[in-house]
C-alpha cells in the first residue's frame, strides 16, 4: 500500500508496514515529484529505532525487516538509527546520514555492517528501467561483514571481487538459473549451488547481511514488478538465515539461490550480457 507523506518527515503510517519476516505489499511507481523508499534493517542482534529529520518514525525495528515503499516528496532526509526506546536521536548507533531522493526514482536504504563489522548505512538506487519482454533483472548487494566474494558457474568465477557495499546487476531471460558463491580467489562454495526463478518484468534484489565471522549471514529478498512499463508492485520481501543443509525453509532456500544466481548467466550461455558492479549510493 502506498504511503504518501504530508511533510518531509515519515509519519506513524509507516509503522503499519513492518512485518517480522516477510513483506508483501502492492505499490505504485513514484510520482513525478516524489520517490519510493524502502528500508532494510541488516544489523544482526540489534533492535533499533529510526529517526527521520529528528522524529522517531520506526519503533523497535527488528533485524531482517524490510519495509516500504514509502512515497516521499523529493528532497534530503536526515536519518539517525538509535538503540531501541532511546529518548531521542542524540546518541545514534548509525548516522546521522543524509539521504537525497530524486523524483521518479526508487531507493532502498540499508542499515548494515561494513566488512570490518562496524555499523553503517548505505542508500542504493533500484534500477527500475524497462526490461525487454521475457526478461527479468537480478541485482545482488553485498552488505555483510564478510570479505570479497566470487560468483561461480561450473566451478569457475564469472564475477570476481564483489565487495561490501557493492552490487552486481544484469538482465536475464525468465527461467531458472543455477550457481554458487565462494570467497574471492577460491572455488569452494560457501553458498549454493542452488536454483532461482528469474521472473519476467521483475527486479529481484538480494541482500547478503550479517557477519561471516559470527556465523549469522542472512539474506533479504526484494521483488519489484512492472519493469516492462512503470514498476507496479513489490511482490515480496523475505529475510532468512543462510543454511548449509537441506532443512532450510523454502523462502530461505529461494533467497540463497537468488544471491548466487548471477553466475547462472554463464551456465546458460549468456556470456554476451555483462554484469555491472557498482557502489551503493
Amino acid at each position: 500500500m502506498r504511503h504518501p507523506l504530508r511533510t518531509p518527515v515519515l509519519t506513524g503510517a509507516a509503522l503499519g508496514l513492518l512485518g517480522p519476516v516477510a513483506l508483501a505489499a502492492p505499490a505504485l511507481a513514484a510520482d513525478a515529484d516524489s520517490a519510493d523508499l524502502y528500508v532494510l534493517h541488516g544489523v544482526p542482534d540489534t533492535t533499533v529505532d529510526v529517526y527521520v529529520n529528528g522524529e522517531r518514525t520506526l519503533d523497535d525495528f527488528t533485524p531482517g525487516t524490510l519495509t516500504g515503499p514509502l512515497d516521499l516528496p523529493t528532497g534530503t532526509y536526515t536519518v539517525a538509527i538509535t538503540a531501541a526506546d532511546a529518548a531521542d536521536a542524540s546518541a545514534p548507533v548509525i548516522g546521522p546520514v543524509d539521504l537525497s531522493l530524486t523524483a521518479g526514482n526508487s531507493y532502498t536504504a540499508v542499515a548494515h555492517l561494513k566488512e570490518d563489522g562496524s555499523p553503517t548505512a548505505t542508500l542504493f538506487t533500484n534500477d527500475i528501467s524497462s526490461t525487454d519482454a521475457g526478461q527479468g533483472r537480478l541485482t545482488v548487494r553485498h552488505t555483510a561483514a564478510a570479505p570479497a566474494v566470487d560468483i561461480l558457474a561450473g566451478g569457475s568465477p564469472v564475477l570476481e571481487d564483489v565487495t561490501n557495499p557493492n552490487e552486481g546487476s544484469l538482465d536475464l531471460p525468465a527461467g531458472t538459473v543455477s550457481a554458487a558463491v565462494a570467497l574471492a580467489g577460491t572455488t569452494a562454495p560457501v553458498i549454493g549451488p542452488a536454483d532461482v526463478p528469474v521472473q519476467d518484468g521483475t527486479l529481484t534484489v538480494v541482500y547478503a547481511w550479517g557477519s561471516a565471522s559470527a556465523g549469522n549471514l542472512q539474506l533479504a529478498v526484494q521483488n519489484i514488478g512492472g519493469l516492462h512499463s512503470a514498476p507496479s508492485g513489490v511482490d515480496s520481501g523475505q529475510a532468512g538465515l543462510v543454511a548449509d543443509d537441506a532443512t532450510s525453509t523454502g523462502g530461505v532456500a529461494a533467497g540463497a539461490a537468488a544471491l548466487v544466481a548471477l553466475a547462472g548467466v554463464a551456465a546458460l550461455g549468456l556470456r554476451r550480457r555483462t554484469a555491472r558492479v557498482t557502489a551503493g549510493r
